[in-house]
């Protein structure tokens, strides 16, 4: 006899699948949830940094990297022809004003110079003798004057005798005018050698001057030689480091040829390099500052390239002020160019929620501090260490600066201590 076989409820039956459909359900309620609703995503708030929104003083600042530089550079010319036959200095010394660099040879000079001297001996001589022949000349002459003048006086008193024989009778007249002629022939003639001697006297001047001159020209020009050997010296012209030197030994070089450079290292600026978005922002004369050691040292901007290479423009400053000690050519320093006055206003620390939300929104904690959500915000100014806030946020209000990168497309995020 056939047993009849109960029928299982159809729960019973089909049990599985309707856990399973459930399962199914839920999940798929899960994920339209997830979809359309707020993304959470719990993350440990010690790798993320937490600052206060404040009233502070915000200056506008750039901070670039600065290069020490000599303030002027010389460069050393060879102001005379020859070979290098020896270098005194080293590229980098210190030297003085007057310090030797380097020694040129020029056997040419030498001899131009021996036979200018020559020359001017020559010169010596001959002036010496032209000297004697005018000085026996005037003699001469001044011997001959005194004679006449002797003569002359002595026909006067003659002539006053014969006047007084030639009156009483004892002399006739033709001999009386024969004395008178001679008295006066030896008048004139007196006359005529003074007259050559004063004349004689003034030529004598006129060839000493032409004379002197033509020496002292011989003189000068083998001064001049002299001095052209003592540019065989190349000297340093002022206080200052060498840089380098670009000749060596046996090398032959022109005059005007470029031997080397000279860093005048007690006037030194700063140079760096600003972007050329702040080309309209650089001024000469804005102020900047170095702070190195927690000490800030002032300096101004002198001067500013108009020219822009690779998107920017090259600005150079000087100390206003007490300068760094043991500054160093080349030796690089972070520099703070002022762009205009500190002013209130509200500023949060600088981080990388710029970058990854170009400053539309930022994550701000409630109350509690245990959760941070998106707020939008509207970023003004900057410098390198805060942002200007002008709408979206208030003085104590906290939010999350950094760790963007790790946070993904999340609208709020659970802060968790670990």
């Amino acid at each position: 006899m056939d047993i009849p076989i109960k029928k299982k409820h159809p729960l019973i039956r089909y049990k599985y699948y309707i856990f399973a459909g459930i399962a199914l359900a839920v999940f798929l309620i899960y994920l339209v949830r997830i979809s359309i609703g707020p993304r959470r995503l719990r993350y440990d708030a010690g790798k993320l940094e937490i600052v206060e929104v404040r009233q502070d003083k915000f200056l506008e600042y750039l901070d670039v990297e600065g290069i020490v530089q000599p303030k002027l550079t010389i460069k050393l010319n060879s102001q005379e022809a020859g070979s290098v036959e020896r270098i005194v200095a080293e590229d980098g010394s210190l030297l003085k004003a007057g310090d030797t660099i380097l020694i040129l040879s020029n056997p040419e000079l030498m001899r131009t110079i021996e036979d200018e001297r020559e020359e001017l001996a020559k010169q010596q001589i001959s002036y010496r003798e032209k000297q004697i022949q005018m000085e026996r000349k005037s003699s001469e002459l001044k011997r001959q004057s005194l004679e006449t003048s002797y003569k002359l006086d002595r026909l006067s008193k003659e002539n006053t005798l014969n006047r007084e024989e030639y009156n009483i009778g004892i002399k006739s007249k033709a001999q009386y005018e024969v004395a008178l002629d001679e008295y006066a022939f030896n008048r004139e003639n007196t006359r005529l050698i003074g007259e050559e001697l004063q004349h004689d006297s003034l030529l004598n001047l006129i060839q000493t001057d032409l004379m002197r001159n033509d020496l002292n020209r011989e003189e000068k020009r083998l001064e001049r030689s002299r001095e052209r050997l003592n540019n065989l010296i190349v000297r340093a012209t002022v206080d200052g480091q060498l840089s380098f030197v670009s000749v060596i030994p046996g090398e032959r070089v022109t005059a005007g040829t470029n031997i080397g450079e000279l860093k005048v290292i007690n006037q030194i600026k700063i140079r760096t390099k600003v972007s050329e978005y702040y080309i309209d922002r650089m001024a000469v004369g804005l102020p900047a500052t170095i702070t190195y050691q927690n000490e800030k040292y002032p300096l101004k901007i002198i001067r500013i390239n108009p020219e822009i290479r690779d998107r920017q423009l090259e600005v150079d400053l000087v100390f206003t002020g007490k300068m760094l000690d043991n500054v160093r050519i080349g030796k690089s320093y972070r520099v703070q160019i002022e762009l205009g006055q500190a002013e209130e206003a509200l500023v949060i620390s600088k981080g990388n929620f710029f970058q990854m939300t170009g400053g539309e929104w930022i994550f701000k904690l409630n109350e509690s501090g245990d959760r941070a959500k998106k707020a939008p915000v509207s970023i003004g100014r900057q410098n390198p260490r805060q942002y200007e806030v002008l709408e979206g946020l208030k003085p104590g209000d906290r939010i999350i600066v950094t760790g963007y990168d790790y946070l993904g497309d999340a609208e709020e995020i659970i802060l968790t201590k670990n």
